[in-house]
């Protein structure tokens, strides 16, 4: 199916349904709500003249009613009922809008509640009652920001943490535009101090601020294209295959990673009759289990401290020599503090007083 038909299809079908709950609408209401011009409106009604049901007689195919600029369904050819959402259409559809719902100033959060309310209510008990989205104070504070600055034509000034560098820098950025991409929020600007458009994630913005001074991207600075994701791959960056116990799992929700296999949990032993009660080191995290992801990383030693900051959280199983970096950084500490131990206990080891 061609793109062009693939966009057109889903619209033919809503557009009898619409324009039946509806009579005599005008056609320029018709195209601003299908987000279409009215030359490609009247053509896809056009098109509806010639649906129907077999036998393609009188009675059988779509007829319509013109009267000035206005449009009537007067044949529906059994196309009254609109498209129903699948329980997994509607619980995706669900997070989406609670996730933008929950971001003041991105949206019109009222109109997006009406929708919730009308999606929640279609789905009913078999969908998404119980998907929770959260979103941060921080981050809806920073999303109100940004819209103001935005509405205003004002630059900001940000305190943002580069999760691929482990750092946080002070920008001024001229904002672009606000975007929701697989379910989380950014800002695009243009970056003074890259001199490049950039895409920032509003929950790693921990201080806003907007400016006096008004924004001033170049007038060549042009969208993100975001076709291939947010974090696209490029020739430049390492992959690496991590093995995720059940309490660092939101690692695959923080950074950008592929190929999730999710790995059962194991079964706990069977108590013996001398078992004390104690967890032998294991931690409880109920029925989730250990997942194994694919990470693309844009620098080695940032992969090897988030590694190792996540103590026994994480594992590298690719590439080799990243492991090997890593165990050999971890040995290196255990003896710097086996030797900041010995100093502290007089040299011998011991720690025993002298008499």
């Amino acid at each position: 199916m061609s793109a062009g038909l693939a966009e057109r299809l889903p619209r033919l079908l809503s557009l009898v349904p619409y324009l039946l709950a509806r009579p005599g609408i005008p056609l320029a209401d018709v195209a601003a709500d299908f987000g279409i011009g009215e030359r490609q409106l009247r053509r896809d009604l056009e098109l509806l003249w010639m649906c129907g049901l077999p036998g393609y007689g009188p009675g059988d195919l779509v007829d319509l009613s013109f009267s000035g600029d206005t449009v009537t369904v007067t044949e529906d050819a059994g196309m009254r009922r609109p498209l129903r959402l699948t329980t997994a259409e509607g619980t995706a559809l669900l997070v989406a809008l609670r996730t933008l719902g929950d971001l003041p100033g991105m949206v019109d959060t009222d109109a997006v509640r009406r929708a919730t309310a009308k999606i929640e209510r279609a789905v009913g008990d078999a969908g998404a009652g119980g998907v929770a989205v959260e979103v941060s104070r921080q981050e809806q504070a920073t999303t109100a920001a940004v819209r103001e600055a935005l509405e205003a034509g004002r630059a900001l000034r940000i305190r943002y943490y580069t999760a691929g560098r482990d750092d946080v820098t002070r920008r001024t950025v001229d904002p672009m535009r606000l975007l929701l991409v697989e379910g989380r929020g950014y800002l695009e600007a243009w970056c003074r101090r890259a001199g490049a458009v950039r895409l920032f994630r509003l929950d790693r913005v921990d201080d806003v601020a907007v400016l006096d001074e008004p924004a001033a991207a170049p007038p060549d600075a042009a969208p993100t294209d975001l076709s291939g994701g947010v974090f696209p791959a490029r020739p430049e960056h390492g992959s690496a295959v991590l093995l995720l116990e059940p309490w660092a799992r939101w690692v695959a929700e923080y950074y950008p990673v592929e190929q999730v296999v999710e790995i059962p949990p194991e079964q706990p032993p069977e108590p013996d009759g001398d078992d004390t009660g104690h967890d032998h080191g294991h931690r409880g995290h109920g029925s989730e289990g250990r997942a194994r992801v694919l990470l693309r990383y844009a620098d080695p030693a940032w992969l090897v401290r988030l590694v190792l900051g996540l103590g026994g959280g994480a594992r590298i199983l690719e590439p080799a020599g990243l492991a090997a970096e890593v165990a050999r950084r971890a040995a290196q500490a255990l003896a710097q503090a086996d030797g900041a131990a010995g100093d502290r206990t007089g040299g011998n080891g011991t720690g025993a007083e002298r008499g």
